[in-house]
Order: structure tokens, then C-alpha cells, then sequence
């Protein structure tokens, strides 16, 4: 008897061999899922080191970058024979031949990325001009714009209290030109010493008149000067920021004036923003040039005063122009600030100063002080006339002969630079001008920014002081054979 078999298709699909089959596709799935999911984060770390490695790569190139660079400064620095540069500007074509604005010793090439053996010149060269006027365009055959003294645009001086509108100046100098008293000298402070100490454009009375006519020259003129500002770690004196005015304009430290102090290891109390400067015939300590005095450096000023036996002081700013500029550091009739007794013995009234006759008593001793105020210097700009400070400077050399003291003359306005850099180049410019029949305004100011750095602060004071000068020739003596 034949027994047929039952073949139930759900049993079978039950049995062991369909275990086996749906577990097989069971790990094809979890294969196949699993491996998607690995896939992703292995993207993730590959991503990771491909960063990290671009990031060690990108190190490496700028530390390569950096040594050469360090290399290559050291190279210029050791290098003792600069390329010259003389310098040299065009003569005004008129009543004779125009002295040449000239640098006696070489000038190194500031840019560093020109070539060491380059040498560089400067000409002008002469234009027509219309009827009525005798001036030269200034046509630099290398550009002003690549000049390392340039003025850039116009920025902000900041005041120590962090006000930014209180006067004019080009804050980007003092990112481009190095103090020159650090240990190493660069290519652009060699530069810097060099056009200070020999720069110079001697000038006749009729090319004085011609020049002053050339506004575009001065202006290019002026902006190739260094400022020569100084770095605050040349200064290495604790807290000296409490006594300066504004956080930019410091002394220099080989001509600043350092106070009298019984204690000599108390720096701050020695120290007082405030530099000698030069006369005519580089005449050492002929002025002393300094900031508008603050509530706290009061007691300082009137000390210098004393110890440096100053005859006269000169104020150039009003006491708040926008901002506070100066503090009113004398009396109305008796004072006493430190050690220093003060007395107001006269006020004279003029259209544009006032003077005060100050008597000074210290110790038993007594000395007199002459005090200045002009008040006709707006701020921010140059003053409508030339007359005025024309008659303070004769009045204050008149002075001088009659006081007994050879001190040195105090100058300030509010940071020591703009006005009183005026004022100090127009007293020298026109000793010059009585002595030698001549001026030489642009080494004027190389000396005077030797001193104390900015000294004269804009294109248009240094504009100003020419006319000045301009005006003072005009009332001198004729020249034999005019």
C-alpha cells in the first residue's frame, strides 16, 4: 500500500529551512543598514583630519613665512651701507634760481621691498603759470603717495579721558614711524634721523614771497616731514599717563624736562610732558614747549617754571574749545601751588592777548614772570590774519631783553605741537630773517619735530607760518639794490 506523504506548503515554510532563509535576509538588511551608518560616521572623521591637516599644513607655511621674513629684516638691518636718496626740488623760476630742498647725507630707501642698490631722486619741474603769480608745480617723479612720511587721512587726536574731537592729527604716523631711540635702528628710523637732522630749504626774501603763493607745494612739502611721535615704551615710567593730556602726544625722552625731586627713585613725580627746544642757531633750551596744564600737573608746572627761571609764558588756547583744553592754572591775585607762591601783580588787555604781570616768591627769593594769553587762535583752524601773532612775537622779543633771567621761554596750547610749534618757528623764522636775509622754514621744523614730535600739526599751520613770515619780510628794510 503505497502511503502518500503530506506536503503542507506551511509547514514547510515553518520548518528549518525557512528559519534559515529569513534569517539570511534579516542579515542582509542589518548588513546593509549597518554599513550605511558606518559609512557616515567614517565621513565625519575623514572630514576632521582633512581640517586638521590643512590647519598644521596652513601653520607650517606662515612659521616658514615668518622666518624668512625675520631673516630678510635682519639681512637689511646688518647691511651698513644704505642706498642714498637725494632729494631735490626744482628751483622757482622767478627773480633768480630757487635753492634746492636737500638732504646733505644719504637717505636710506624706506620701502623695503625695493632693491638695495636703488637710488632714488626727487625733481620738480617748472610749469607755466597764469600772469601775476610766480609759483612752481611740484612733479615728483616718484610718487608722494609711496613716501614712508606721507599724512594719511585725517584722524582723531584722543584725549587721555578718550574724546576724539578735540584737535587734528594723523594717528596713522605713529604706526609708521618708530621711536628713534629703540635698541635696533630700522631702514625706516635711519631714514627718519637722517631727514630730520639734515632737510632744508634755504630761501631769499623774493623766493620766500613766491613760495608762500604755492599752496600746493607747501602742502607737499609739509607731508613728507616726518612726525618722529614717540612710542610709549620709551617711556619707562610707572603710571606716566595719569599727566599726560591725551594718550598720543608724549615727550621725547632725550630733550623732555625732568623736575627736581628729593627722591629720585619717585619717577612720576620728575615727570612733567614737556621738551626743550632748540632757538635759533640750534640755541639749546631757548623754549620749552608743553601741554595745556591738567588739575592734577598744576603744581608741576608752576615748579618747572621756577626751576627752569622761565621769564615769560605763552598760552595759546582757551580754556575749553568744544572740550576742556587747558585748566586755569593761575590766580585771580594769590595763589600757592606746591612750593611755589604766585601773585598777580598787572593785567594788560590787548585786542588779542591779554598780559599778566606775575610775581613768583619761593624760598625767600621772588622773580618775575610775564604771562601771555592769546585767545584769536580758533580751534582746529589758523587764525584770519597774520598781524596779531606777528605783534605777540615782537612784544615777547621785547620783553625778553628787559627781564633778567636767561631762562628758556614756555610755550603751550592745549597738546604742545600744533600752536606752539607755530609760534616757536615763527620767533625763529624771523630772527633769521632780521640776521641773515633769509629763512629756512623746512628745517625749522625738522628741528623743532627732533624735540617733541608733531610740532606744527597741519598742512595748513605750516601754510600759516610762511605768511607770517611773509608778512614780517615785507616790514624789513629794503635789500640793497631793490
Amino acid at each position: 500500500m503505497i502511503r502518500l506523504l503530506n506536503i503542507n506548503p506551511l509547514h514547510h515554510s515553518s520548518g528549518p529551512l525557512a528559519t534559515t532563509e529569513a534569517s539570511a535576509e534579516k542579515t542582509v538588511f542589518k548588513d546593509h543598514h549597518e554599513k550605511n551608518s558606518i559609512w557616515g560616521k567614517d565621513g565625519f572623521y575623514v572630514l576632521v583630519i582633512c581640517l586638521t591637516i590643512f590647519i598644521i599644513i596652513f601653520t607650517c607655511l606662515m612659521v616658514l613665512y615668518r622666518i624668512k621674513e625675520k631673516e630678510f629684516l635682519d639681512h637689511q638691518l646688518k647691511d651698513p651701507s644704505p642706498p642714498s636718496r637725494d632729494v631735490q626740488l626744482a628751483p622757482i623760476p622767478v627773480h633768480g634760481a630757487q635753492p634746492p630742498l636737500t638732504l646733505k647725507n644719504s637717505m636710506v630707501q624706506a620701502n623695503q621691498t625695493s632693491k638695495p642698490s636703488a637710488t632714488h631722486s626727487i625733481k620738480v619741474r617748472s610749469t607755466s603759470v597764469p600772469p601775476g603769480h610766480s609759483v612752481a608745480e611740484l612733479k615728483p617723479t616718484v610718487s608722494s603717495t609711496h613716501s614712508p612720511f606721507r599724512m594719511k587721512s585725517v584722524a582723531g587726536l584722543q584725549e587721555r579721558r578718550g574724546s576724539n574731537v578735540s584737535l587734528v592729527l594723523d594717528m596713522s604716523a605713529l604706526g609708521s614711524v618708530e621711536p628713534l631711540s629703540s635698541g635696533v635702528v630700522t631702514p625706516r628710523e635711519r631714514a627718519t634721523q637722517e631727514y630730520l637732522q639734515s632737510a632744508g630749504r634755504v630761501l631769499s626774501r623774493q623766493q620766500l614771497r613766491d613760495i608762500t603763493l604755492n599752496t600746493q607745494m607747501l602742502h607737499a612739502e609739509f607731508a613728507e616731514i616726518p612726525m618722529n611721535f614717540v612710542d610709549q615704551k620709551e617711556l619707562d615710567i610707572p603710571n606716566h599717563g595719569s599727566k599726560n593730556r591725551y594718550k598720543t602726544i608724549l615727550p621725547n625722552p632725550h630733550s623732555r624736562v625732568i623736575l627736581k625731586t628729593k627722591n629720585s627713585n619717585d619717577l612720576l613725580s620728575s615727570y612733567i610732558n614737556a621738551n626743550y627746544i632748540r632757538g635759533y642757531l640750534r640755541g639749546e633750551r631757548a623754549f620749552i614747549a608743553t601741554q595745556g596744564p591738567m588739575i592734577n600737573t598744576v603744581n608741576d608746572f608752576w615748579q618747572m617754571v621756577w626751576q627752569e627761571d622761565c621769564p615769560v609764558i605763552i598760552m595759546i588756547t582757551k580754556l575749553k574749545e568744544k572740550n576742556e583744553k587747558c585748566v586755569l592754572y593761575w590766580p585771580e591775585k594769590r595763589g600757592i601751588y606746591g612750593r611755589v607762591e604766585v601773585f598777580v601783580n598787572n593785567v594788560k588787555e590787548c585786542d588779542h592777548y591779554i598780559i599778566r604781570s606775575l610775581i613768583l616768591k619761593q624760598g625767600g627769593q621772588s622773580r618775575k614772570v610775564q604771562h601771555y594769553w592769546y585767545t584769536s587762535w580758533p580751534d582746529h583752524k589758523t587764525p584770519e590774519s597774520a598781524g596779531p601773532l606777528l605783534q605777540l612775537v615782537n612784544d615777547i622779543e621785547e620783553d625778553r631783553r628787559g627781564f633778567t633771567s636767561c631762562g628758556p621761554v614756555i610755550v603751550h596750547c592745549s597738546a604742545g605741537i600744533g600752536r606752539t610749534g607755530c609760534f616757536i618757528a615763527t620767533t625763529i623764522g624771523c630772527r633769521q630773517l632780521e640776521l641773515e636775509g633769509v629763512v629756512d622754514v623746512l628745517g625749522i621744523v625738522c628741528q623743532l619735530r627732533t624735540d617733541r614730535g608733531g610740532m606744527i600739526q597741519t598742512e595748513e599751520q605750516y601754510e600759516f607760518v610762511h605768511h607770517v613770515l611773509s608778512l614780517y619780510e615785507s616790514r624789513l628794510p629794503v635789500e640793497p639794490g631793490q
